[in-house]
């Protein structure tokens, strides 16, 4: 009897295969790793081979590891990093060029051409978000136009496209080569109708990219949309893939957010806020996406605002492998703890322009304020203070568009083990931090989509008693610290801007 739920996490640093039992508790997980590559500045890219290999490599240690056999496994749900997108041959399977990742920003020409064309208000309009390199239409476009060749085989229906989850979902079927996608995925696409959940003619001719290229748009929770693992696979069985969501949305179903109103943030490579909006398709006037939430089944769509930060624990990543200040992330809090303050000091890494709420591609980083008095500690606790500030950033931009002041925030995502990074952001928000008692929800989101679609969970509600609170954070510094702490960081976002061509 199948008593397991198999979730594959495929982020932007590393690729994990957890094993989740019908408490919603962790059975057993493996994680791997894959390359980082900077071809040039601005540029980010991933092998599709390489994520596919560690997929493989991660599911197999898992259930060695474990003892488990396949038939065990009820059914696997995948979450991916979002944006990020490939282009492959269909008969072979291979990848045109690595895969451009969601980071990237060498479509800044093709945004500002759309811009200066008059498309944005359009995109805004139908697909909720605005013309950024962060997508993945325009990275599509890019391929198409810089792989030679490209462009006439996908004319001639030779390639086809997704993000990641397509690009696993494929691999994963096997012969029968399931080309499919989820409407959190597509949503980031720029290329999905937000009203029909379909590809949208108009935006696909704006950006010249062929129908027959994109993947089917499925719900993110279903039992027969996306096909069986292959028996020949990693798992060396048929397990159904029941589940199909986005990192951010996957994060939201396993914080149980299913109201309207109730907020979740994830600190990974990046930070994500999202505000569940139910049926309501929310467009933001401060700088926020209106996306898709979830789809379970045939239920009707659930959508959010989401507040996108590009620089989190890719902040602290940089501190350890460009400046060589730190060994390992688990000492920024002993070190950032060794001084009182930042110095004066503020660090804005806009390394990838700014995300939200500004959407400035134009943006690069720098850390200001600087004196003889500033060391290396005062550096590292403004890198961490940085993810707070940013947050704090998105919060105010969704307080002013939901009406509503967010009086607690969850939280989740590696980055939350650090309990004085938790404590500076209740500080910096003035709001009520709480970390759920499974940190890493994303996969368990994964999870719950899977498990939903075969009856290994029978509902929502059953999912919300599984929930538990691990920690609290409460603010800690009065008003008039906070007010000050947030006009420097201001003052120093001023100073990113207008750097790029």
């Amino acid at each position: 009897m199948p008593h397991l739920i198999g979730a594959i996490d495929s982020g932007t640093t590393s690729t994990r295969f957890m094993l989740f039992d019908q408490s919603g508790a962790v059975v057993g997980f493996e994680q791997q790793e894959h390359e980082q590559i900077f071809p040039r500045s601005g540029w980010v890219e991933h092998d599709p081979l390489e994520i596919w290999q560690r997929t493989q490599d991660v599911i197999r240690a898992t259930l060695f590891k474990c003892d488990v056999q396949p038939s065990q496994i009820a059914a696997v749900g995948i979450t991916n990093q979002r944006e990020t997108a490939v282009v492959w041959d269909r008969s072979t399977g291979q990848p045109v060029c690595n895969a451009i990742v969601w980071q990237d920003t060498r479509t800044d020409r093709i945004c500002r051409r759309l811009e200066e064309a008059g498309h944005a208000p359009v995109f805004q309009r139908k697909a909720g978000l605005p013309l950024a390199t962060y997508f993945s239409g325009p990275k599509f476009r890019w391929i198409l136009d810089n792989v030679e060749g490209a462009q006439a085989r996908a004319d001639a229906g030779e390639l086809i496209c997704g993000t990641v989850d397509s690009w696993l979902i494929w691999q994963l079927t096997g012969g029968d080569r399931v080309h499919v996608t989820d409407p959190t995925n597509a949503s980031r696409t720029m290329l999905m109708d937000l009203e029909s959940l379909s590809w949208d003619s108009e935006l696909l001719d704006i950006l010249a990219i062929p129908p027959s290229m994109l993947p089917e748009i499925r719900p993110s929770s279903a039992p027969a949309f996306y096909g069986a693992t292959a028996a020949d696979g990693p798992f060396a069985a048929a397990i159904p893939i029941c589940g199909n969501l986005g990192d951010q949305q996957a994060a939201t179903v396993g914080q149980t957010c299913f109201s309207p109103g109730e907020a979740k943030n994830t600190y990974g490579t990046g930070c994500f806020m999202i505000l569940n909006t139910g049926e309501e398709i929310v467009y933001s006037r401060n700088g926020l996406l209106t996306t898709v939430c979830y789809q379970m089944g045939e239920s009707p769509p659930v959508y959010a605002l989401e507040g996108s930060i590009a620089m989190a624990g890719a902040t602290v990543q940089w501190l350890r492998d460009e400046l060589q200040l730190i060994g390992s992330a688990a000492e920024t809090a002993e070190i950032a703890q060794s001084v009182d303050d930042t110095g004066g000091c503020y660090l804005v890494p806009a390394f990838s322009g700014l995300f939200a709420p500004h959407w400035r591609s134009d943006a690069r980083g720098v850390i200001v304020g600087l004196t003889r008095y500033v060391n290396r500690a005062h550096v590292v606790r403004a890198a961490l203070e940085s993810i707070c500030f940013q947050t704090r950033e998105v919060l105010d931009a969704m307080n002013a568009d939901s009406g509503v002041p967010l009086r607690q925030l969850k939280v989740d995502g590696g980055a939350t083990v650090n309990d004085m990074l938790m404590q500076m952001q209740a500080d910096i928000l003035g709001t009520t931090v709480i970390r759920p008692r499974i940190a890493e929800t994303t996969s368990l989101g994964a999870a719950y989509a899977a498990g939903l679609a075969v009856g290994f969970w029978p509902d929502l509600d059953t999912l919300r008693t599984q929930w538990r609170e691990d920690k609290v954070w409460q603010p800690q510094i009065g008003e008039t610290e906070r007010a000050q702490g947030y006009a420097g960081w201001q003052k120093a976002v001023e100073r990113t801007l207008n750097w790029a061509e």
